[in-house]
């Protein structure tokens, strides 16, 4: 079986166990992703939301807090954690895309291709490939799979790559993604790292990829509840 069918067969096995995850009808605007997203960083998506939410009630537009102090933005945000680097590189964002463009507005993007959209946004400091492949799915619906820790963690042990870094196992999924399917594979995967495939002691014994899985160190032991979180960041924006 060639990747491509892999993966297909592993995204009908999440369907089964998590179903087929909903989307807004209204689609968040790229800045809005691309922010939401440096918040999420190293952080569950309860309090990166909290930060997001702290931003969108305070200030009307992102220009208003591309022209407030670092420290200002720090405390505003402060929530999310890690204030420091997630508002040193909103601030270099919005005030850079505001020079650039005398507005903060990333429309133009939209009639660029996927790789030409990484290209630029990634040319930004502080912003990666994770970041920028988030705008992608989620605000422009373009069938790529972003690659967190959650992402590339179960990709690995469920033995569709064999890669060091999320950006090796983003770059080499997203070239045998079958089309139509990576809002619900991301997301299903998320889903089954928080709950199942933890970091340690992950739930074996109840995941839906336990036969096709090649994880080495699986655990069948009492691993204690594991609560379903369908709360996701970049759905709710």
């Amino acid at each position: 079986m060639n990747l491509k069918d892999k993966i297909k067969q592993v995204n009908r096995l999440l369907i089964g166990h998590f179903g087929i995850p909903t989307r807004p009808k209204k689609l968040p605007n790229p800045v809005d992703t691309l922010i939401a997203t440096i918040l999420s960083q190293n952080t569950n998506d309860n309090n990166s939301y909290r930060a997001y939410q702290n931003l969108k009630q305070k200030y009307k537009t992102w220009e208003e807090v591309a022209d407030i102090s670092r420290s200002q933005l720090e405390k505003i945000i402060r929530v999310a954690g890690l204030g420091k680097q997630k508002s040193a590189a909103i601030k270099s964002f919005l005030s850079g895309l505001k020079k650039k463009n005398a507005k903060v507005d990333l429309r133009h993007i939209e009639t660029m291709k996927d790789q030409e959209i990484l290209n630029e946004l990634t040319l930004i400091k502080g912003i990666g490939i994770k970041t920028s492949s988030c705008v992608l799915l989620f605000s422009l619906d373009r069938n790529i799979c972003p690659v967190d820790t959650h992402v590339h963690r179960t990709l690995n042990r469920i033995g569709l790559v064999k890669t060091k870094s999320p950006d090796k196992s983003f770059k080499q999924i997203n070239h045998f993604l079958p089309e139509g399917i990576a809002h619900q594979f991301h997301t299903n995967l998320i889903k089954l790292g928080r709950e199942i495939c933890k970091p340690s002691r992950p739930v074996c014994s109840i995941c839906p990829l336990l036969r096709d899985c090649r994880f080495q160190n699986k655990n069948f032991e009492n691993s204690g509840s594991t609560v379903r979180n369908n709360f996701l960041l970049l759905d709710s924006i």
